[in-house]
């Protein structure tokens, strides 16, 4: 393993990943700085009607554009990228003006039917975020794109000083759920904006061989596997990890709900570390030697496998220390979440390994394939949740055996890219 990591760390793929990682890590250094702070200004009543409405966030913002913003990465010629920008812009622009319409006509009953009416009040603000979301997406594929790296890790980085800054001084002398919903919206259209200032430079620019006519909805058929297999299952994926804190608001109240949100955002903190920086960078690399017939099956492994290492101690050290771990850093009536943590870790371990193997899902042209994991996927765990809510009526209980299940879905899913890859290697030779 030891070999297989030193190997990775040469070239530029380790050294754009470690640009964007460092970014992330200074925007989650400022985020465990700020959190224990602002656990106990708000406590875990507040945090659980966050955790809901950022829930339900989650489940419309991979479909504000139809997932058309993962595209901008493929084509050739940057003309045809802007295009499929513009078009992702328009479809979250239509999306989020009929959600809103919808929620205005329907907004109480729906969420009387989900069991969250302590979000009512708060409803109007999720088309506003979903839209803003996508924005930031579109934004950031652009730099990705162009290989900008440095600019996402800056705003990454600023975005979260601002943020967590806003929260604390709020909540100081209001803390209050209404004002962390605010904010949580304010922090999409904020990095979108930050985004937007960072790429005017290559936005603005046009390369010598852009000579595409092709117009926007000809580029919308062109990429039609995007929004026919990847938003539906971006969508379910949603679905199935948004599960938890709506189904644990429901079920016990927004305590409970506040116990899962912070230790899935605590949690979170690894792999938006270094996994997101390698799904960022591996993306278009893998996209690159597949063009030019290099071993992607190699390239695959080499990167899970150094996110094997990297992840081990600091996941391990939740399973072992979770609870104490919470209850001394956040306050002791976050001890709960400790509990749920130390399962959880096992679930987001795995997931963190299997970054680049979902980096690589429209490389391998595994869209189809993805969709029908992510509807098996959405059904064993809404399974595993239930039988702890029904069965044993045991929140901690719930939380474990989704995040077993979870285990087991993402080291399936590892495996069968590897043989995918393995599989058009040697078709390629």
């Amino acid at each position: 393993m030891l070999k297989r990591f030193k190997e990775l760390t040469k070239g530029n793929l380790f050294r754009n990943i470690f640009t964007v990682a460092t970014g992330a890590a200074g925007a989650q250094a400022i985020t465990m700085l700020a959190s224990p702070f602002i656990t106990r200004l708000y406590g875990p009543e507040a945090f659980g009607v966050l955790g809901a409405f950022l829930a339900l966030v989650m489940v419309l913002s991979p479909i504000a554009a139809l997932c058309y913003p993962i595209a901008i990465v493929l084509p050739r010629q940057d003309s045809e990228a802007k295009k499929i920008a513009q078009l992702s812009a328009l479809l979250a622009l239509t999306l989020a003006f009929v959600i809103t319409l919808l929620l205005l006509v329907a907004g109480e009953t729906i969420v009387h039917w989900l069991g969250l009416e302590a979000i009512y009040a708060f409803v109007l603000f999720i088309p506003l975020a979903m839209f803003f979301s996508a924005l930031h997406q579109i934004l950031q594929q652009w730099l990705i794109r162009k290989k900008q790296f440095k600019v996402t890790a800056k705003v990454a980085f600023m975005q979260s000083a601002i943020v967590n800054s806003a929260k604390v001084g709020f909540g100081w002398f209001n803390p209050v759920a209404a004002v962390l919903i605010v904010i949580a919206t304010l922090a999409h259209a904020l990095h979108a904006v930050m985004l937007f200032v960072g790429a005017k430079a290559t936005l603005a620019s046009q390369a010598v061989d852009d000579n595409s006519n092709a117009g926007i909805w000809v580029l919308a058929k062109k990429y039609y596997d995007f929004p026919l297999f990847r938003a539906p299952q971006a969508l379910i994926n949603a679905v199935s990890l948004s599960l938890p804190v709506l189904m644990l608001m429901s079920f016990f109240g927004p305590a409970a709900a506040g116990f899962y949100a912070l230790a899935k955002t605590i949690l979170a903190m690894p792999a938006n570390l270094l996994g997101k920086a390698v799904a960022d960078v591996f993306y278009p690399r893998i996209t690159e030697a597949a063009n030019n017939g290099e071993n992607v099956a190699a390239l695959l492994r080499k990167a899970t496998w150094a996110l094997a290492g990297v992840g081990v101690l600091p996941f391990a050290l939740i399973v072992v220390a979770g609870p104490w771990l919470f209850g001394f850093v956040f306050g002791a009536e976050w001890t709960v979440s400790g509990e749920y943590a130390r399962w959880m870790a096992l679930w987001l371990y795995a997931g963190f390994l299997n970054r680049p193997s979902v980096a690589a899902i429209a490389t391998l042209s595994l869209q189809g394939f993805f969709l029908c994991y992510e509807i098996v996927s959405v059904l064993l765990r809404a399974a595993a949740l239930v039988a702890g809510f029904m069965l044993f009526n045991s929140d901690v209980i719930a939380v474990m055996l989704f995040s077993l299940v979870s285990v087991a879905l993402n080291v399936f899913l590892i495996g069968f890219t590897f043989i995918k890859a393995a599989a058009v290697e040697q078709r390629t030779r």
